[in-house]
Protein backbone atom coordinates (compact mmCIF):
# COMPACT_ATOMS: atom_id res chain seq x y z
CA UNK A 1 0.00 0.00 0.00
CA UNK A 2 1.48 3.95 -1.02
CA UNK A 3 1.19 5.86 1.80
CA UNK A 4 1.02 9.82 1.48
CA UNK A 5 4.13 10.68 2.11
CA UNK A 6 6.14 12.49 0.19
CA UNK A 7 7.69 9.88 -2.47
CA UNK A 8 11.27 10.31 -2.52
CA UNK A 9 12.88 8.75 -5.82
CA UNK A 10 16.30 9.88 -5.24
CA UNK A 11 15.69 8.18 -1.86
CA UNK A 12 14.70 5.01 -3.54
CA UNK A 13 18.13 5.38 -5.65
CA UNK A 14 20.17 4.94 -3.07
CA UNK A 15 18.77 2.54 -1.24
CA UNK A 16 18.84 0.46 -4.26
CA UNK A 17 22.75 1.55 -5.04
CA UNK A 18 23.81 0.66 -1.02
CA UNK A 19 22.10 -3.00 -1.63
CA UNK A 20 23.32 -3.52 -4.84
CA UNK A 21 27.34 -2.51 -3.72
CA UNK A 22 26.67 -4.23 -0.60
CA UNK A 23 25.63 -7.48 -2.36
CA UNK A 24 29.09 -7.16 -4.75
CA UNK A 25 30.33 -7.50 -1.28
CA UNK A 26 29.21 -11.07 -0.88
CA UNK A 27 31.21 -12.53 -2.99
CA UNK A 28 34.77 -12.19 -1.48
CA UNK A 29 33.03 -12.29 1.53
CA UNK A 30 31.44 -15.99 1.21
CA UNK A 31 34.74 -17.19 -0.46
CA UNK A 32 36.49 -15.70 2.63
CA UNK A 33 33.68 -18.12 4.98
CA UNK A 34 34.16 -21.24 3.08
CA UNK A 35 38.06 -20.68 3.48
CA UNK A 36 37.47 -20.17 6.74
CA UNK A 37 34.91 -23.11 8.05
CA UNK A 38 35.73 -25.73 4.97
CA UNK A 39 32.46 -25.60 4.50
CA UNK A 40 29.45 -24.15 1.95
CA UNK A 41 26.33 -25.89 4.07
CA UNK A 42 27.89 -24.42 7.27
CA UNK A 43 28.07 -21.25 6.07
CA UNK A 44 24.38 -21.07 4.46
CA UNK A 45 23.34 -22.18 8.17
CA UNK A 46 25.46 -19.50 9.78
CA UNK A 47 24.46 -16.77 7.68
CA UNK A 48 20.85 -17.62 6.87
CA UNK A 49 20.20 -18.06 10.79
CA UNK A 50 21.93 -14.61 11.84
CA UNK A 51 20.13 -12.76 8.60
CA UNK A 52 16.98 -14.26 9.48
CA UNK A 53 17.50 -13.31 13.60
CA UNK A 54 18.19 -9.76 12.83
CA UNK A 55 15.59 -8.99 9.76
CA UNK A 56 12.60 -11.12 11.47
CA UNK A 57 13.66 -9.65 15.81
CA UNK A 58 15.36 -6.64 14.88
CA UNK A 59 12.02 -4.38 16.39
CA UNK A 60 12.63 -6.68 19.91
CA UNK A 61 16.25 -6.19 19.95
CA UNK A 62 16.08 -2.19 19.72
CA UNK A 63 13.49 -2.30 22.30
CA UNK A 64 15.19 -4.47 24.64
CA UNK A 65 18.53 -2.67 24.23
CA UNK A 66 16.82 0.60 24.63
CA UNK A 67 14.69 -0.22 27.67
CA UNK A 68 11.36 0.14 25.18
CA UNK A 69 7.89 -1.24 26.19
CA UNK A 70 4.98 -1.40 24.23
CA UNK A 71 2.43 0.67 25.67
CA UNK A 72 -1.64 1.18 25.35
CA UNK A 73 -3.91 4.01 24.99
CA UNK A 74 -5.27 3.76 28.02
CA UNK A 75 -1.69 4.70 29.22
CA UNK A 76 -0.54 7.12 27.24
CA UNK A 77 -3.61 8.60 25.11
CA UNK A 78 -1.93 11.69 24.00
CA UNK A 79 0.77 9.66 22.32
CA UNK A 80 -1.25 7.30 20.81
CA UNK A 81 -3.70 10.25 19.89
CA UNK A 82 -0.73 11.69 17.35
CA UNK A 83 0.29 8.41 16.12
CA UNK A 84 -3.48 7.43 15.35
CA UNK A 85 -4.00 11.00 13.60
CA UNK A 86 -0.60 10.87 11.36
CA UNK A 87 -1.23 7.43 10.58
CA UNK A 88 -4.49 8.29 9.13
CA UNK A 89 -3.17 11.19 7.24
CA UNK A 90 -0.73 9.13 5.74
CA UNK A 91 -3.19 6.47 4.90
CA UNK A 92 -0.32 3.48 6.46
CA UNK A 93 -1.03 0.57 9.13
CA UNK A 94 -0.75 2.32 12.68
CA UNK A 95 2.53 0.91 14.12
CA UNK A 96 3.03 -0.51 17.54
CA UNK A 97 3.94 2.38 20.02
CA UNK A 98 6.50 2.13 22.64
CA UNK A 99 7.94 4.08 25.85
CA UNK A 100 11.41 4.32 26.54
CA UNK A 101 12.20 5.05 30.63
CA UNK A 102 15.03 7.05 29.40
CA UNK A 103 16.25 10.84 30.84
CA UNK A 104 17.56 11.08 27.17
CA UNK A 105 15.35 12.89 24.46
CA UNK A 106 15.16 10.63 21.51
CA UNK A 107 12.77 8.90 19.22
CA UNK A 108 13.34 5.80 16.31
CA UNK A 109 11.41 3.67 14.16
CA UNK A 110 12.14 0.05 13.80
CA UNK A 111 10.59 -3.33 12.00
CA UNK A 112 10.50 -4.94 8.92
CA UNK A 113 7.51 -3.73 7.02
CA UNK A 114 4.84 -0.86 7.72
CA UNK A 115 2.52 -3.87 9.20
CA UNK A 116 5.20 -4.92 10.84
CA UNK A 117 6.82 -1.72 12.46
CA UNK A 118 7.01 -0.29 16.08
CA UNK A 119 7.85 3.47 16.77
CA UNK A 120 9.30 4.30 20.20
CA UNK A 121 9.96 7.68 21.94
CA UNK A 122 11.46 8.54 25.27
CA UNK A 123 10.29 9.55 28.75
CA UNK A 124 12.79 12.32 28.09
CA UNK A 125 11.26 13.43 24.64
CA UNK A 126 8.32 13.44 25.71
CA UNK A 127 8.23 15.53 28.79
CA UNK A 128 10.85 18.08 27.03
CA UNK A 129 8.10 18.60 23.75
CA UNK A 130 5.33 20.69 22.91
CA UNK A 131 2.37 18.94 20.87
CA UNK A 132 3.45 20.36 17.47
CA UNK A 133 7.02 19.43 17.98
CA UNK A 134 5.90 16.01 18.57
CA UNK A 135 3.65 15.58 16.00
CA UNK A 136 6.89 16.78 13.51
CA UNK A 137 9.06 14.05 15.40
CA UNK A 138 6.59 11.69 14.91
CA UNK A 139 5.94 11.84 11.69
CA UNK A 140 9.77 11.52 10.95
CA UNK A 141 10.08 8.49 12.22
CA UNK A 142 6.28 7.41 10.14
CA UNK A 143 8.27 8.38 7.08
CA UNK A 144 11.05 6.20 7.70
CA UNK A 145 8.72 3.15 7.48
CA UNK A 146 6.83 3.99 4.60
CA UNK A 147 9.82 5.06 2.78
CA UNK A 148 10.76 1.63 3.90
CA UNK A 149 14.37 2.81 5.00
CA UNK A 150 14.57 1.24 8.48
CA UNK A 151 14.00 -1.95 7.08
CA UNK A 152 16.85 -1.51 4.14
CA UNK A 153 19.55 -0.58 6.98
CA UNK A 154 18.62 -3.42 8.93
CA UNK A 155 19.25 -5.29 6.16
CA UNK A 156 22.62 -3.30 4.89
CA UNK A 157 23.84 -3.41 8.21
CA UNK A 158 23.63 -7.57 8.13
CA UNK A 159 26.70 -8.06 6.07
CA UNK A 160 28.63 -5.47 8.78
CA UNK A 161 27.79 -7.41 11.52
CA UNK A 162 28.74 -10.89 10.33
CA UNK A 163 32.05 -9.22 9.01
CA UNK A 164 32.43 -8.11 12.25
CA UNK A 165 31.83 -11.61 13.48
CA UNK A 166 33.81 -13.01 11.62
CA UNK A 167 36.63 -10.74 12.37
CA UNK A 168 36.64 -11.36 15.75
CA UNK A 169 36.35 -15.24 15.82
CA UNK A 170 39.66 -15.65 13.55
CA UNK A 171 41.11 -13.37 15.72
CA UNK A 172 40.45 -15.43 18.80
CA UNK A 173 40.68 -19.06 17.05
CA UNK A 174 44.51 -17.64 16.01
CA UNK A 175 45.33 -16.33 19.36
CA UNK A 176 44.61 -19.02 21.23
CA UNK A 177 45.62 -21.90 18.60
CA UNK A 178 48.24 -20.68 16.78
CA UNK A 179 50.38 -22.86 17.70
CA UNK A 180 49.30 -25.70 16.24
CA UNK A 181 48.84 -23.95 12.59
CA UNK A 182 50.99 -24.44 9.70
CA UNK A 183 52.47 -21.55 7.42
CA UNK A 184 49.38 -22.32 5.13
CA UNK A 185 46.69 -22.00 7.44
CA UNK A 186 48.09 -19.05 9.27
CA UNK A 187 47.85 -17.06 5.79
CA UNK A 188 44.40 -18.33 5.22
CA UNK A 189 43.34 -16.74 9.02
CA UNK A 190 45.25 -13.79 7.89
CA UNK A 191 43.20 -13.53 4.46
CA UNK A 192 40.25 -13.97 6.05
CA UNK A 193 40.69 -10.73 8.67
CA UNK A 194 42.12 -8.76 5.63
CA UNK A 195 38.96 -9.64 3.72
CA UNK A 196 36.51 -9.26 6.77
CA UNK A 197 37.53 -6.32 7.71
CA UNK A 198 37.50 -4.64 4.33
CA UNK A 199 34.14 -5.89 4.14
CA UNK A 200 33.47 -4.11 7.37
CA UNK A 201 34.71 -1.20 6.45
CA UNK A 202 32.90 -0.71 3.43
CA UNK A 203 29.64 -1.62 3.97
CA UNK A 204 30.39 1.07 7.23
CA UNK A 205 30.59 3.50 5.15
CA UNK A 206 28.33 2.75 2.64
CA UNK A 207 25.56 2.50 5.33
CA UNK A 208 26.66 6.14 6.56
CA UNK A 209 26.27 7.77 3.60
CA UNK A 210 22.33 6.35 3.02
CA UNK A 211 21.80 7.04 6.64
CA UNK A 212 22.71 10.52 6.31
CA UNK A 213 20.56 11.02 3.36
CA UNK A 214 17.66 9.15 4.93
CA UNK A 215 17.61 11.64 7.55
CA UNK A 216 16.96 14.68 5.35
CA UNK A 217 14.69 12.73 3.06
CA UNK A 218 12.30 11.75 6.62
CA UNK A 219 12.82 15.37 7.92
CA UNK A 220 11.09 16.61 4.06
CA UNK A 221 8.29 14.25 4.21
CA UNK A 222 7.91 14.75 7.93
CA UNK A 223 7.47 18.79 6.93
CA UNK A 224 5.41 18.16 4.30
CA UNK A 225 2.82 16.00 5.52
CA UNK A 226 2.12 17.83 8.83
CA UNK A 227 2.31 21.20 6.79
CA UNK A 228 4.96 22.90 10.17
CA UNK A 229 8.49 22.42 9.53
CA UNK A 230 8.75 25.23 12.10
CA UNK A 231 7.76 23.19 14.54
CA UNK A 232 10.08 19.85 13.42
CA UNK A 233 12.78 22.28 13.28
CA UNK A 234 11.57 23.37 16.55
CA UNK A 235 12.41 20.10 17.75
CA UNK A 236 15.45 19.09 16.29
CA UNK A 237 17.39 22.49 18.04
CA UNK A 238 15.80 21.17 21.40
CA UNK A 239 16.68 17.90 21.47
CA UNK A 240 19.69 18.07 19.57
CA UNK A 241 20.87 20.79 22.73
CA UNK A 242 19.45 18.59 25.55
CA UNK A 243 21.15 15.81 24.47
CA UNK A 244 24.09 17.83 24.97
CA UNK A 245 23.31 18.41 28.28
CA UNK A 246 23.00 14.70 29.25
CA UNK A 247 25.80 12.83 30.84
CA UNK A 248 28.55 10.83 28.32
CA UNK A 249 28.24 7.82 29.91
CA UNK A 250 24.42 7.89 29.57
CA UNK A 251 24.74 8.14 26.35
CA UNK A 252 27.49 5.00 25.50
CA UNK A 253 24.80 2.65 24.86
CA UNK A 254 22.46 4.78 23.06
CA UNK A 255 25.28 5.35 20.73
CA UNK A 256 25.20 1.82 19.20
CA UNK A 257 21.79 2.26 17.63
CA UNK A 258 22.39 6.24 16.49
CA UNK A 259 21.55 5.15 12.92
CA UNK A 260 18.16 4.40 13.93
CA UNK A 261 17.49 7.86 15.97
CA UNK A 262 15.75 11.07 15.46
CA UNK A 263 18.86 12.59 16.43
CA UNK A 264 22.73 11.45 16.89
CA UNK A 265 23.59 10.11 20.87
CA UNK A 266 26.51 12.66 20.86
CA UNK A 267 27.38 14.73 23.40
CA UNK A 268 29.10 17.51 21.54
CA UNK A 269 29.24 18.11 17.11
CA UNK A 270 31.51 15.06 16.43
CA UNK A 271 34.35 17.54 14.64
CA UNK A 272 35.83 15.73 11.48
CA UNK A 273 33.80 12.36 12.57
CA UNK A 274 30.67 13.93 10.77
CA UNK A 275 32.04 12.72 7.42
CA UNK A 276 31.55 9.48 8.66
CA UNK A 277 28.02 10.12 10.86
CA UNK A 278 24.46 8.74 10.54
CA UNK A 279 23.09 12.40 10.46
CA UNK A 280 23.37 15.41 8.80
CA UNK A 281 24.29 18.65 10.86
CA UNK A 282 21.65 20.25 12.73
CA UNK A 283 22.39 23.32 10.50
CA UNK A 284 21.72 21.12 7.18
CA UNK A 285 18.63 19.64 8.97
CA UNK A 286 17.30 23.23 10.17
CA UNK A 287 18.64 25.12 6.30
CA UNK A 288 16.43 22.69 4.47
CA UNK A 289 13.42 23.25 6.73
CA UNK A 290 13.61 26.42 6.80
CA UNK A 291 13.61 25.92 2.37
CA UNK A 292 10.74 24.00 2.62
CA UNK A 293 8.88 26.82 5.36
CA UNK A 294 9.44 29.41 3.34
CA UNK A 295 7.81 27.26 0.27
CA UNK A 296 5.24 26.09 2.22
CA UNK A 297 4.24 29.97 3.22
CA UNK A 298 3.98 28.92 6.99
CA UNK A 299 4.22 31.65 9.91
CA UNK A 300 7.46 31.46 12.06
CA UNK A 301 5.24 30.27 15.09
CA UNK A 302 4.36 26.22 14.73
CA UNK A 303 0.95 25.61 15.07
CA UNK A 304 -0.65 23.91 17.87
CA UNK A 305 -2.20 20.65 17.29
Amino acid sequence: MQSRFWSDRRLTFRMGITLFLLGLLYVGFVAALVALLKSWILVVVIVALIFGAQYWFSDRVALFAMRGRVVEPDEYPGLHGVVDRLSAMADMPKPVVAVSDMEMPNAFATGRNPDHAVVCVTTGLLRRLEPAELEGVLAHELSHVAHKDVAVITVASFLGVIAGLIVRFAFYSELFGGGRRDQNTLIVFAAVMGVSAAVYTLSFLLIRALSRYRELAADRAAALLTGRPSALAAALTKVTGDIARIPTKDLRTAQAFNAFYFTPAFGAEPGLSRFFATHPSLEERVAQLGRISAELGEAATPGKI
